[in-house]
C-alpha cells in the first residue's frame, strides 16, 4: 500500500503545530473520515499522520464514548520539531502561497 500524499500542506503544519502543543485529536467512529483537532475539523491530514506514525491511538478514559482518541507519537515530536522549524524558516510570502494553494 502507497503511503497518502499531502493534499494541503498548511493543513498539516497546523495540525503538527497543535498536537505539539498537547491537542489531540477526535476522531468520531471508524466509519467515517471526520476528526477534529483544537475544536477546527481535520479535513485532509489524519491519513497522512497516521499513515507515517506521527500518531497514534491512546485510551481517554475522560473521553465520549465510542469516539477515539489520538496525539503525537515520539516519532512524530521529533519530525513535528523539525517540520515546524522548516516552516518558520521559509519565506512569509512562499508560506502564504502553500497556504492558499495547498
Amino acid at each position: 500500500m502507497s503511503k497518502p500524499i499531502l493534499t494541503n500542506r498548511g493543513e498539516f503544519i497546523d495540525a503538527l503545530a497543535a498536537l505539539s502543543r498537547g491537542n489531540v485529536i477526535v476522531r468520531l467512529d471508524d466509519g467515517s473520515d471526520a476528526c477534529v483537532l483544537d475544536g477546527v475539523r481535520l479535513m485532509w491530514s489524519f491519513p497522512s499522520l497516521i499513515s507515517y506514525g506521527l500518531i497514534a491511538e491512546f485510551n481517554n478514559v475522560e473521553g465520549f464514548s465510542g469516539a477515539r482518541y489520538y496525539r503525537l507519537t515520539a516519532a512524530g515530536h521529533q519530525f513535528a520539531h523539525r517540520a515546524l522549524a522548516a516552516w518558520r524558516a521559509r519565506p512569509l510570502l512562499e508560506r502564504l502561497a502553500i497556504r492558499l494553494f495547498g
